[in-house]
C-alpha cells in the first residue's frame, strides 16, 4: 500500500439529498427517501465509485416545523437505519455503513449491540455517528417536556461512549472457543462484565454478541461547538465538520487535530471530513444553471423553516425584509446557530434572503465542470484544510452518477484518489488502526 496521503470520500445520504427541493428536480426520483431498490443502487453505485463509506443521517422528530414548510419535505418519512444498512450491507461488498445513533434518547446497550451487528452482517464496515440530537422536539417523543441543556447532552454523550465500548470489549476476540467434543462454546476466562455505575447510566454487560469485527465499529462524530470539538478530538476517527471557506476549514482542522493531540490520540487517526454540495455540468455555466434552477424550487416556506431550525426560534415573526434581528441563545445547535448569523451579517443580507439561501442548502457547495470541482477539492486537501469530503449530491440519480462518472476519475487521474479499495473493513480502507481489546490485551498487539 503506498504511503501518500489519499483523500477520503463519504457520501452524506439523507438518505438521499440534503437539498430541500431534491426531490422536485426534473430528473430526480421523488420517492428516492422511501424506496429501498432507488437506495440499494445508489449505494452499489458509490461502491462502484470507490467511495469510503455511504452515511445516512437520521432524525428522531417530525412536527419540528409549521405544517406549511412540513408538507414540503421529503424527510418527515425514512427508513430506520439499523434496518435499512443491514440491508445495504447484502447488496455491497467494501462499502462503508455509518449510521446515527442518538446518546441522548437510547440506551448504550441498544446501541452497542445494534452497531456490532451491523459490523458483523457486513463483516467489519459499520460506523457509529454520535449524535446528542440537537432538535428540541425530539424530546417530546420521548416522555421529556423539554431538552436536555446543550453542555449536559454532551457531558452524557461522552459516558454513553464509554459505557458501549466497554459493552464492545466483552469478549475477547479469542472467547469463542466452540469445543464440540467438551461442550465448551466459550472460555469464561475470556469475558469481562463493565459494571458501569456513573452519572448517567448503569450497565452490568456482558453484551451479549461477539466483539465487533473492527475491534469496535468506526466513531464518527459532527459537533462544531466548543463542547462537540472536545468531544470529537476524544472519541471520533472520523468528523463530518462543517464546510465554508477554505481559512475557516484550516482553522477548525488545526483545532480539532491539536485537541486531539492534547489527549494522547494520533491526530492521523483523525479523518476530518466536511460536507460539501456538489454540482456537476458539462460547463462551469451549465452546473450554475442546474443550481439556479434547483435554488428555484425552494418554497419560501421551506426556507423560512430551514431558518427556523437552525436559529431556535421563530423566524416567520421577523421583518422579512429587514436585517436579522439579535438572536438569543436557545438550546438548540449552537455553532450551527452561529454560523448562521455570522453569514447574515458578513453578506448583509435581509431575513427573506438569508432564509432562501438555507432553504437551499447554505454550507459548502462546488459547482462547476469536473476539473473545476477537482481543482477546489485538491487545494482544500493539499492546504490542509480537510482529509477529504462528505459529499451531498443536488439530487439522485443524476447528481450522484455525474459525481461518480465524472468527478472520481478525475481524482483518480490525479493521484488524489484511489483506484481500488485497501481492505475489505472500513478501518482498513480509511487508513486507521484496528484498536486493541482494553480489558484483554493481545499479546501480539492490535491489528
Amino acid at each position: 500500500m503506498s504511503d501518500k496521503r489519499m483523500m477520503r470520500l463519504g457520501a452524506f445520504m439523507r438518505p438521499v439529498s440534503i437539498h430541500t427541493a431534491w426531490w422536485r428536480y426534473p430528473t430526480s426520483y421523488p420517492d428516492a427517501n422511501f424506496n429501498l431498490k432507488h437506495i440499494t443502487r445508489f449505494a452499489q453505485k458509490l461502491e462502484a465509485g470507490k467511495f469510503d463509506a455511504f452515511f445516512m443521517a437520521d432524525h428522531l422528530g417530525v412536527l419540528n416545523m409549521p405544517m406549511s414548510a412540513l408538507k414540503r419535505s421529503a424527510t418527515v418519512t425514512s427508513f430506520d437505519p439499523m434496518a435499512l444498512l443491514p440491508a445495504l450491507a447484502v447488496s455491497t461488498e467494501r462499502l462503508g455503513l455509518i449510521a446515527t445513533g442518538s446518546t441522548t434518547f437510547d440506551a448504550p446497550y441498544h446501541v452497542a449491540r445494534r452497531f456490532a451487528s451491523l459490523d458483523h452482517v457486513s463483516e467489519g464496515r459499520a460506523a457509529w455517528n454520535i449524535v446528542t440530537t440537537s432538535n428540541p422536539d425530539s424530546a417530546l417523543n420521548f416522555g421529556l417536556d423539554e431538552h436536555m441543556d446543550h453542555d449536559e447532552r454532551y457531558v452524557r454523550a461522552r459516558e454513553f461512549y464509554d459505557v458501549v465500548t466497554g459493552l464492545w470489549d466483552s469478549f475477547a476476540d479469542d472467547a469463542f472457543i466452540r469445543d464440540v467434543e467438551n461442550g465448551v462454546y466459550f472460555d469464561p476466562e475470556r469475558m469481562h462484565v463493565l459494571d458501569h455505575k456513573g452519572k448517567y447510566f448503569k450497565v452490568r454487560g456482558p453484551l451479549n454478541i461477539a466483539r465487533p469485527v473492527q475491534g469496535r465499529p468506526v466513531i464518527v462524530q459532527a459537533g462544531a461547538s466548543d463542547a462537540g470539538r472536545q468531544l470529537a478530538a476524544e472519541t471520533a476517527e472520523m468528523i463530518f465538520a462543517p464546510g465554508g471557506a477554505l481559512a475557516d476549514c484550516q482553522s477548525y482542522y488545526n483545532d480539532v487535530k491539536a485537541r486531539a493531540r492534547a489527549v494522547g490520540r494520533d491526530p492521523e487517526h483523525v479523518r476530518i471530513l466536511p460536507g460539501c454540495l456538489v454540482v456537476v455540468g458539462d460547463t462551469d455555466e451549465a452546473a450554475q444553471a442546474k443550481r439556479a434552477h434547483l435554488d428555484s424550487l425552494v418554497h419560501s416556506d421551506s426556507g423560512i423553516a430551514s431558518l427556523s431550525i437552525a436559529l431556535g426560534t421563530d423566524a416567520s415573526k421577523f421583518d422579512l425584509d429587514g436585517p436579522l434581528p439579535d438572536i438569543p441563545e436557545t438550546n438548540a445547535s449552537q455553532s450551527g446557530r452561529q454560523r448562521v448569523i455570522d453569514r447574515a451579517r458578513r453578506g448583509n443580507l435581509t431575513v427573506r434572503q438569508l432564509a432562501q439561501a438555507l432553504g437551499a442548502y447554505g454550507g459548502l457547495s462546488l459547482v462547476g465542470t469536473a476539473k473545476t470541482i477537482a481543482d477546489k477539492m485538491e487545494e482544500y486537501f493539499s492546504e490542509r484544510a480537510c482529509d477529504g469530503f462528505n459529499i451531498m449530491f443536488p439530487f439522485v440519480p443524476q447528481g450522484l452518477d455525474e459525481f461518480v462518472d465524472q468527478v472520481v476519475p478525475e481524482l483518480q487521474r490525479r493521484g488524489l484518489f484511489r483506484k481500488e479499495y485497501e481492505g475489505k473493513t472500513l478501518r482498513e480502507n480509511l487508513g486507521l488502526p484496528r484498536p486493541p481489546n482494553q480489558f484483554f490485551p493481545d499479546p501480539k498487539g492490535s491489528q
